[in-house]
Formats: structure tokens, sequence, C-alpha cells
């Protein structure tokens, strides 16, 4: 405990000291909130010598794994020959300034990469192609790597007629002979999703580099943005003069 006086004369001192605790060196630096915890769980209710109520254990992780892998193969199994992953999806990139940079499986193609890839939009679900008519496209790079991804599984997908007759074989299907002995897909994303490399070597600074200067460019940059329309309001009189 340390005390403290709050500035009166000296006669005065000795009536106006208070005790404050010594709390910095617990918490350290700034406002803190006072430690209070109990450690009374720490290992679980300690009710008993050996008693562990609160804890929760995992063991049955092992087993867990083996019926995750068995429900796998049930399904492969009950799809097959279809992929195992189920429907094709795009690549599309989640909302928001935080997730934007990364890549994931969307919920289907749109109608505008359908019509691009040359496939009829009620044909698609039929040959395992998801689709959904609600989702946008925002940049041509995006709608063209999922054409891309598209043409890509069009000239690796084999239709199975549904019979065994000639009359049961339809036009598009692929022929009989191709058909024998075909691995069923058990990827993931049927088509995965592609990593690219972005880790860049290291190299000399051009001189080019070294005479630009990225604050002036950005600042440049704001200023035009920021004068657009009064801009254009000047070169409009200008005009009409």
């Amino acid at each position: 405990w340390l005390k403290v006086s709050i500035g009166l004369p000296q006669q005065f001192s000795r009536f106006t000291t208070t005790r404050v605790a010594l709390v910095a060196t617990m918490t350290g630096k700034g406002n803190h909130v006072i430690p209070n915890v109990h450690f009374r769980k720490v290992n679980g209710m300690q009710s008993g010598r050996n008693n562990r109520v609160m804890m929760r254990t995992w063991l049955n992780q092992a087993g867990r794994k083996q019926r995750r892998a068995m429900n796998r193969k049930k399904k492969a199994a009950r799809l097959a020959p279809r992929p195992a992953a189920g429907l094709l999806r795009p690549l599309v990139r989640p909302p928001t300034q935080r997730y934007n940079m990364k890549v994931r499986l969307g919920r289907g193609f749109t109608l505008e990469e359908l019509k691009a890839a040359k496939i009829p939009k009620k044909l698609a679900p039929t040959i395992g192609i998801a689709v959904d008519h609600r989702r946008k496209n925002r940049s041509v790079e995006g709608m063209q790597a999922n054409v891309d991804r598209l043409k890509l599984y069009m000239s690796k997908l084999l239709i199975f007629p549904k019979g065994h007759g000639k009359k049961c074989v339809k036009q598009g299907d692929t022929a009989r002979s191709e058909l024998q002995n075909v691995a069923q897909n058990t990827l993931k994303e049927i088509i995965p999703i592609p990593k690219p490399d972005v880790r860049m070597k290291p190299r000399a600074i051009t001189e080019a580099e070294k005479e630009q200067s990225a604050v002036r460019i950005l600042r440049k940059a704001r200023t035009d943005v920021k004068f657009f329309g009064e801009k254009l309001k000047k070169n409009k009189a200008t005009k009409e003069e």
C-alpha cells in the first residue's frame, strides 16, 4: 500500500492521506481492469479426488475420423459414376473488403456465363452444373475464369445413356466404347481451385521505379477524383463560349 497526499499544507496532510493499491505491477501500464479471477475450475470441478466432470474428452477422435471416411466412400458409391462432389460450382470472391482477396466456390454459374460457354440454361442442371440466376458478374476476369471452367468441364464430360438398349441412346450421349472402365471423380471441387504462386523473387530496383513516387501518384489520383465534377463544368463552359 502507498500513502498519497492531496497537496494541502503540511499540518493537515496527516488527515488527508489515502491508500492506493499497487496494481500497476500486476496489470502493466495503462487503464486496465483490476484482475479478479477465480482459480477454482482450472481442471474442472474437483469435488472428489479424481473428479473431472467439466472436462470434455476427445477419446472418439480416431473413431470419428474412420466414420467420416466410411461416409465419404458410401456417398461416392451412391453417386457413381457421377462425381462424388456433386455439382460443378463456379469460382467467386467473398463480399466485403476484408475477404475479397480469397477465392472460393459459389452457389452456381450465372446465365451470362452459361451463354458465353454455349450451354443451354435448362440443360446445365441435367449434366451436373449448378445454376444461380441471381448472381451477377462484376468483372470481366471473373466471368472469363468461370467460362473457361465450364469449357474444361464440358471437354471432359462423359454422359452415360439411361438404359442398355439402342432406344435409350439420345443425342449428346457418349459412345459406349468410351464408357469402359471410367474412373469416378472423387476430388472435393471436381475441378480444383487454382492456387497461383504470388511469391516474387528478389530483384534490383529499376531506375524508373526510383524516379516514381507512390505518394505523389496517390495524391494526384485523389485530387483528380475530388475535382472531376468541377473540371467537367469548366470544360462545358469553355465549349459553350
